[in-house]
């Protein structure tokens, strides 16, 4: 069913590209900072991630090759429950093009398959793994990534002209959209610009990232109402009316009218309701089995 549509309190997905030089481990640190609580880096960059220690404390993993996407996951997940508020992934670009990255994952299985397309159903949902563990993940995340020429083939009076239209993160086509902002980097003065922001406080803006812009990020993520606090009090309303039903037909009628917003649950929510229809499900079989011993009986 529709309902007002309501802002909620979010994390930050927060993607940081540019070439080599522009400043952007620096600036992710320095965003962090500002975001405040423990922070974990994922470092593919050959130890750089250390190279900035003396602008804030933070913990730092070394992730050699092959860079796979289950390997950013388990790190992701080690972040998780290690209790960090922010990781910062530095960079993602080798998740794609890096020694064991995707690319390289693709070309081996075409190699194996002899067929690309294969290959790509193969590898495809192991970096589609990967997105969903940033998208879902509790913590907040900014990701860098590097940039690389990007061009364009047109039509000029019947002529084919490759044209150079920019810049483009060395990632899976799109990845940037997955992202609440994305700043862009350049070498000359480490400037930003937004190239996406659903936060609309960067619009226009030629800025370099700094403290006070992670404390804006967290203002602004921090406005909406509390999601988490809705989730678990719609997660106990469920449980309380699974414990009051009181037979076996009941219990499978509620369960099949909520069946579609249970499925869309997270899988922790879902697991805690899933576990409450069970035991409940036991009691009212135990219950039903003690009446007709007791009708046999009378």
């Amino acid at each position: 069913m529709f309902r007002k549509a309501e802002r909620k309190k979010a994390k930050l997905r927060l993607g940081i590209l540019g070439p080599s030089g522009s400043g952007k481990t620096y600036s992710a640190i320095l965003i962090t900072k500002g975001l405040g609580g423990k922070v974990a880096l994922i470092d593919t960059e050959h130890g750089s991630g250390e190279l900035y220690s003396h602008l804030m404390d933070y913990d730092v993993a070394t992730l050699t090759p092959p860079f796979s996407p289950d390997k950013y996951v388990q790190l992701i997940h080690g972040a998780e429950q290690a209790g960090y508020n922010t990781l910062i992934i530095d960079s993602l670009s080798h998740a794609w093009s890096g020694d064991g990255g995707v690319l390289d994952m693709h070309d081996k299985a075409t190699a194996a398959t002899r067929n690309s397309f294969t290959a790509w159903r193969e590898v495809t949902p192991q970096h589609n793994a990967f997105v969903d563990a940033i998208l879902q993940s509790p913590l907040h995340i900014i990701a860098t990534m590097r940039t690389k020429t990007a061009y364009e083939v047109t039509q000029d009076n019947g002529k084919t002209k490759v044209v150079k239209v920019g810049l483009a993160p060395i990632q899976r086509d799109g990845m940037e959209y997955e992202f609440t902002a994305v700043f862009d980097l350049s070498i000359d003065g480490h400037i930003a610009t937004a190239s996406k922001d659903r936060t609309t406080l960067f619009d226009g803006r030629h800025f370099k990232p700094s403290v006070e812009t992670g404390i804006e990020l967290l203002e602004w993520l921090e406005a909406g109402i509390d999601g988490d606090a809705i989730s678990k009090a719609a997660i106990k309303d469920m449980i309380d009316r699974i414990s009051k039903i009181e037979n076996i037909f009941e219990l499978k009628n509620w369960w099949k009218k909520h069946q579609l917003e249970i499925e869309a649950l997270q899988l922790v929510d879902k697991t805690l309701v899933v576990s409450a229809k069970d035991a409940r499900k036991a009691e009212l079989e135990q219950a039903e089995q003690i009446g007709k011993k007791q009708e046999v009986g009378g």
